[in-house]
């Protein structure tokens, strides 16, 4: 177990470093200038020139890459070209609402994929298979933003019982907070119930034909008891890494769904900073990001031992 995890570990920051070259090489692909944005209709060249060098756009790629790279590994991220703020601050400002909006999503994905999924394996091929099946299949082909303004128009426009957009902080008012992000949580974690629960099917059905399946079943054990305890926990080592993957996914930040309800989170945060050619932003939103992926992997590793015994002797 400890060699197993001392080698993720040691993957750790190779990953980041090539993530963190890959952003800053494929954003330098972005059509515009990022001095002309900046200059606005000022295109004096004397103006253009002093803006270059005060950003480091004048030197070399190589020195723009390192002199960054430095300032990260010291806890700076840099400054917003845009708008002058830390990028840092920016990162923090947007990462209690995306924290917020992720995890609500999660849950309600798990709370209505896993069931789903399980009850899907124990019918099989029964009308509740069916049903079960037919939701993960609209799940996965529904795309968000036409269901996000599906719910607006259905539950805010005409029945009136949510507001349409916005955000207020959990801080400020919870009920508030949560009736704001309801809707935008249900619309991405309808997506990822529908995966979840495809796999956990696929992995229950292969658990439940174990010959420990069985064993327990011939012992006279409760069917449901045989299910929940011996199947299910060896089915989910699968669905876990699909789920820390999904969590990465939500955490990332939402694009389409932010804009959809107006979430001020890290898709939206995102976007403008890509129209405005502030690569700092982009450079430290992708970076989180990523770190973000790398130790949500981390984790499901570390849930594997303890979901299935067996693994700790690995």
């Amino acid at each position: 177990m400890r060699g197993h995890l001392g080698a993720r570990l040691a993957q750790v920051l190779p990953t980041l470093l090539l993530v963190s070259v890959l952003v800053f090489c494929l954003q330098q692909l972005m059509p515009g200038d990022p001095a002309l944005v900046l200059a606005g209709e000022e295109r004096d060249p004397a103006v253009l020139a002093q803006i270059r060098a005060e950003l480091w756009l004048d030197r070399p790629l190589v020195v723009q890459y390192f002199h960054w790279i430095g300032h990260v590994l010291q806890g700076d991220l840099g400054f917003s070209w845009r708008i002058r703020q830390p990028v840092g601050e920016l990162v923090l400002t947007k990462l209690p609402v995306t924290l917020q909006l992720g995890c609500m999503a999660f849950v309600l994905a798990v709370c209505i994929g896993v069931p789903l999924g399980i009850l899907s394996a124990v019918y099989k091929n029964r009308p509740l298979d069916y049903i079960a099946n037919g939701l993960g299949l609209a799940g996965l082909s529904t795309p968000n933003f036409w269901l996000g303004i599906m719910l607006i128009l259905l539950v805010s426009v005409n029945l009136g019982w949510l507001p349409p957009s916005g955000y207020v902080p959990l801080t400020e008012d919870w009920r508030q907070s949560l009736a704001t992000t309801i809707m935008p949580a249900f619309v991405l974690g309808n997506a990822i119930s529908a995966i979840l629960m495809r796999h956990t099917r696929s992995a229950m059905l292969i658990a439940l034909e174990q010959d420990y399946v069985r064993t327990a079943r011939s012992k006279g054990l409760r069917e449901w008891r045989v299910i929940m305890h011996h199947a299910l926990r060896n089915a989910l080592v699968p669905v876990v890494t699909l789920g820390a993957l999904e969590l990465g996914t939500l955490l990332s930040g939402a694009v389409l769904t932010e804009q959809v309800f107006s979430i001020p989170g890290f898709g939206k945060l995102i976007v403008d900073a890509v129209f405005n050619r502030d690569y700092p932003v982009v450079q430290g939103v992708v970076l989180v990001t990523a770190t973000t992926y790398v130790m949500l992997n981390l984790l499901a590793d570390v849930l594997y031992v303890l979901i299935n015994p067996r693994l700790r002797a690995a």
